[in-house]
C-alpha cells in the first residue's frame, strides 16, 4: 500500500489526531521490490509489514437479524490471517435467524479454512464468565448481556483479547461490498504500521455512499449524521486550542480498529454513541482537562488516524428516525461530558430542537456508559471460558515470549451514576447458545 503521510494534526493533551489520510496504492508489492526514491510525503507499505499485523487482529462484526448474504460477503472480504468474531443478537423464536447464520458460517468456513467464533451475546456462559470476572456491568435485570451493537463489541474485545491479539477492528454487517471490507482491514494494518505509540486507533472515512436521486446515482462526500457531529467534535477541540479547526471527519465511523492496549484502556457508550463517545472518552481521560494524566500515556502519547477509502461505502437504509437516533446519541455524549463548555451546551441544545428532536423545554438526555475493561480479572474470565465452544480460540500462545494476560483493576469500584450501570445479580437461565468454528469444523452444534 501507498499512503500518504498526514497533512495535519491537532494535539489534545496527550492525544494527536491526525488529519485524513490518502492511500494512493492499495498493492505496493513486497519488502524486496521497494526502490530507494520514494517520496518523503508518501508512505510505501510492503505485503509483509501488513500480513504481519493483520495475523495480530481479530476483526469483529456485530450482526442482529441482518440478511445472511450480505454477513457472508462481509465475511469474504476479511483477510484469511486474521480472527473473526461475529457477535449475534439476532432472534431465537419464532424462526431461528441465530443458528441460520451459523449453518452459513458453517459451510464458509469449511470452504476457506477461516478461524471463526460465531456466539450469541445471550450465551448464559459468557454472561456468568462476565460476573465472575467482576464485569457484570454489562448485564441486565436477567442476567445476561444487554441488548445492543455496544455490548457486543465490549464482549467480542474481550475475547480477542483472551485469544492474545494485539489489534481489534469492527466492521459492519450491512457492507453491500467486500472490497470495501478488505480494504478497510488493510487501513487497519496500514495505520497500524505508521503509529508510534501501543495506544492507538484507526478511523476509517468512507470516500463516499451512494444514493439514488432523481432515478441518478449520486455518490455523497458525507452523511448527514457525520455532518453534525464531526462540527461539534471539531467546536470542541477549537475551544481548548483557540484556533478554528475542521481536523475531524470520523466522528461516527462504526469501521474502527484499536490497539487491545488502548481498548482496555476507554470507557465505552452504549448505542449508536459508541463511535463519537471514543473521542470524548479520550479528551476526558488524557487531555488534560480534568483529572490527572497516567504517566505512561503521558510519554507514549495516543495516537488516531484519519484513513479515506477509495472504494464507496453503500449499506442498508434505515430512514430519518435512524438519522435522528444517531444524531442525538452523538451529541448527547458531548454535551453530558465535564469538558463541554457552556456556549456549546446551548449550540447543542438549539441544534436538537432545530432539527425536532427535542420539544421545547426539553432536556438533553444522558447516555449510559460503562467502564473500563481493565477491571475484567481477564485470567477468572478466561477460566470461565475454558470448554467449548470458546476453548480452542482462547488458548494463549506457548511461546516463552507470550506477554501475560493485563492484571485487572484493584477491587473496589466506584458507584456510578447519571446513567451508568450498577451493580445487577439475577440468576441466570439454563440456555446455551454460542457456536465456535474452527478451520471449517463446528466445535459445538447451534442451540
Amino acid at each position: 500500500m501507498r499512503i500518504e503521510i498526514p497533512r495535519e494534526a491537532e494535539r489534545f493533551g496527550a492525544n494527536h489526531i491526525y488529519g485524513l489520510q490518502k492511500v494512493y496504492e492499495f498493492d505496493s508489492g513486497p519488502h524486496h521490490e521497494a526502490s530507494g526514491d520514494e517520496d518523503s510525503v508518501i508512505q510505501r507499505l510492503s505485503y509483509e509489514q501488513l500480513y504481519e499485523i493483520e495475523k495480530e487482529m481479530a476483526i469483529v462484526v456485530p450482526i442482529r437479524d441482518e440478511k445472511l448474504k450480505l454477513l457472508e460477503g462481509v465475511l469474504f472480504g476479511i483477510p484469511h490471517h486474521c480472527l473473526v468474531i461475529v457477535v449475534s443478537n439476532s432472534k431465537r423464536e419464532p424462526v431461528d435467524r441465530f443458528t441460520m447464520e451459523h449453518k452459513a458460517l458453517e459451510v464458509l468456513a469449511r470452504f476457506t479454512r477461516k478461524r471463526l467464533l460465531h456466539l450469541h451475546q445471550k450465551d448464559p456462559v459468557l454472561s456468568d464468565a462476565l460476573a465472575r470476572a467482576g464485569y457484570d456491568y454489562l448485564l441486565d435485570e436477567d442476567g445476561l448481556v444487554r441488548d445492543g451493537k455496544a455490548e457486543g463489541m465490549i464482549v467480542a474485545t474481550l475475547l480477542a483479547c483472551l485469544a492474545g491479539k494485539r489489534y481489534v477492528g469492527f466492521i459492519d454487517a450491512d457492507n453491500y461490498f467486500p472490497g470495501a471490507v478488505h480494504e478497510y482491514i488493510k487501513e487497519y494494518a496500514a495505520g497500524f504500521a505508521l503509529s508510534n505509540s501501543d495506544y492507538s486507533m484507526v478511523r476509517i472515512a468512507w470516500n463516499s455512499k451512494p444514493k439514488i436521486v432523481r432515478s441518478h446515482l449520486y455518490f455523497a462526500k458525507w452523511g448527514r449524521t457525520s455532518v453534525v457531529t464531526n462540527h461539534f467534535l471539531n467546536k470542541l477541540v477549537s475551544h481548548y486550542t483557540g484556533f478554528g479547526t475542521e481536523v475531524i471527519k470520523t466522528g461516527n465511523a462504526g469501521e474502527h480498529a484499536m490497539t487491545m492496549d488502548l481498548a482496555l484502556q476507554l470507557d465505552y457508550a452504549t448505542g449508536y454513541a459508541i463511535e463519537p463517545y471514543h473521542y470524548i472518552n479520550l479528551w476526558e481521560r488524557y487531555g488534560g482537562v480534568v483529572g490527572s494524566l497516567s504517566s505512561d500515556i503521558i510519554l507514549r502519547h495516543v495516537e488516531i488516524f484519519q484513513i479515506e477509502s477509495r472504494n464507496p461505502h453503500l449499506h442498508e437504509a434505515k430512514g430519518e428516525a435512524h438519522v435522528d437516533q444517531m444524531i442525538l446519541a452523538a451529541l448527547q455524549t458531548i454535551y453530558h461530558s465535564p469538558i463541554c463548555p457552556e456556549e456549546l451546551k446551548r449550540e447543542i441544545v438549539q441544534e436538537l430542537r432545530e432539527r425536532g428532536i427535542l420539544g421545547p423545554g426539553d432536556p438533553v438526555p444522558e447516555g449510559t456508559y460503562y467502564p473500563s475493561l481493565h477491571r475484567v480479572d481477564l485470567e477468572t474470565l478466561r477460566k470461565a471460558l475454558c470448554n467449548e465452544p470458546y476453548a480452542p480460540l482462547l488458548e494463549r500462545s506457548s511461546r516463552p515470549d507470550a506477554p501475560p494476560l493485563p492484571q485487572a483493576a484493584p477491587a473496589g469500584r466506584e458507584t456510578l451514576e447519571n446513567g451508568h450501570l450498577g451493580d445487577t445479580g439475577d440468576e441466570l437461565p439454563e440456555e446455551a447458545a454460542a457456536p465456535a468454528l474452527e478451520n471449517g469444523k463446528t466445535d459445538a452444534p447451534p442451540a
